[in-house]
C-alpha cells in the first residue's frame, strides 16, 4: 500500500528525496532525457543507515545531495548493498566511501559480484550474503533479508527484503527501459483485461507495461532464470516493489499482473536474440 494518494503521486517533487515507506527513501536522479533511470534507495533506522544500489559516478552528486536532504549525516551509513555489479549501481563507490568516511563501512553483495566490485573499490571490507546467513540486522532490530535470483541477470544477482515495511528491492527485476517514466507505475484497472499496446485505450498515454516486458526480454539471462526469480517474489508478502530501474509498484493487482505477464514470456535472453534474428532474416 502506497503512502501517497493517486493525486499526490502526480505532483511528487523529484528534486527531493522521496520517502516511499517508513524510513525508506528514493534518492535517485530523475533525468527525463534518458531511457534508463536508476533508483538508489536509502534505509534509515535509528542511528544508522544502509544504501542500496548507490548509483553511477555521474549521478553521485545528485544522490548524495538527496541523502543530505533527508537530514542524515552520511557518516551514519554503515553498509552499501549492491545487488549486482553493473556500473549504474556501483560506479560511485569510491565517491561514497570518501564522503561517508567511516572505517566501519562495509559492502554487502554476493561473492560473484564482489570479484568485479573490487575493481571499483578496494578499501571497505566486502561481505557475501551467504556468509551473512542471507540477512543483515540494524542495531534497533530491523531486519533485511537477501534473496538470491541467479542469472536474473548476473550469476550473483539478488533482491533485498525489508521485513519491517515489506518492501522488496527487486534490483533489475520489474525494471524498465522506456522514454516515459514516473516514480510510481501508472496503470488503470483495465490493465488486467488488456493486451499491452503502444497507447493505453483508457488514458491515451504510452503503455508502460511494454517497456517492462521488453527490458526483461533483453536483459534477463533466460526464461527459466526469470521465472525462478518471480517465484521468489510470489513466495513473500510484498507491499511495495522497488526496482533498480523503472517505476515502483505499490498495488497488489499490479504486482500480480506483472508477475503473470513476465512469466508468460517465452523468448528471453539468448532465445529472444535468436527469435529477433530469425524475424530479420525472414523479411
Amino acid at each position: 500500500m502506497s503512502i501517497y494518494s493517486k493525486k499526490d503521486k502526480e505532483t511528487l517533487d523529484y528534486l527531493q528525496p522521496i520517502e516511499i515507506a517508513e524510513g525508506v527513501f528514493w534518492v535517485g536522479f530523475a533525468d527525463m532525457n534518458i531511457g534508463l533511470r536508476c533508483n538508489p534507495y536509502l534505509i534509515v533506522d535509528g542511528d544508522e543507515a544502509v544504501l542500496i544500489d548507490g548509483g553511477s559516478r555521474g549521478d553521485f552528486s545528485t544522490v548524495m545531495m538527496k541523502i543530505l536532504r533527508t537530514g542524515l549525516d552520511p557518516h551514519k551509513i554503515k553498509r552499501l548493498i549492491y545487488q549486482h555489479y553493473d556500473p549504474d549501481l556501483c560506479g560511485s563507490v569510491a565517491h561514497m566511501e570518501a564522503v561517508i568516511n567511516n572505517k566501519e563501512l562495509q559492502i554487502i553483495s554476493h561473492r560473484e559480484n564482489n570479484i568485479f566490485i573490487h575493481f571499483y573499490s578496494t578499501t571497505p571490507k566486502k561481505q557475501c550474503i551467504t556468509t551473512l546467513g542471507y540477512s543483515y540486522t540494524f542495531g534497533n532490530g530491523r531486519r533485511l533479508e537477501f534473496i538470491p535470483t541467479p542469472y536474473a541477470h548476473a550469476p550473483g544477482s539478488f533482491m533485498t527484503y525489508d521485513c519491517k515495511t515489506k518492501t522488496l528491492f527487486s534490483s533489475d527485476l520489474f525494471g524498465s527501459y522506456d522514454n516515459i517514466w514516473s516514480l510510481y507505475l501508472r496503470s488503470t484497472d483495465d490493465c488486467t483485461k488488456c493486451t499491452p499496446e503502444n497507447k493505453c485505450h483508457v488514458n491515451g498515454r504510452k503503455c508502460p507495461i511494454n517497456g517492462i516486458l521488453a527490458f526483461h526480454q533483453r536483459v534477463m539471462n533466460s526464461a527459466a532464470s526469470l521465472r525462478y526469480a518471480l517465484e521468489q517474489v510470489a513466495a513473500r508478502e510484498v507491499t511495495l516493489l522497488a526496482p533498480q530501474h523503472g517505476s515502483i509498484i505499490d498495488s497488489p493487482d499490479q504486482m500480480k499482473l506483472m508477475i503473470e505477464r513476465l512469466k508468460s514470456l517465452e523468448h528471453v535472453g539468448f532465445d529472444y536474440f535468436v527469435q529477433q534474428n530469425l524475424r530479420e532474416t525472414s523479411k
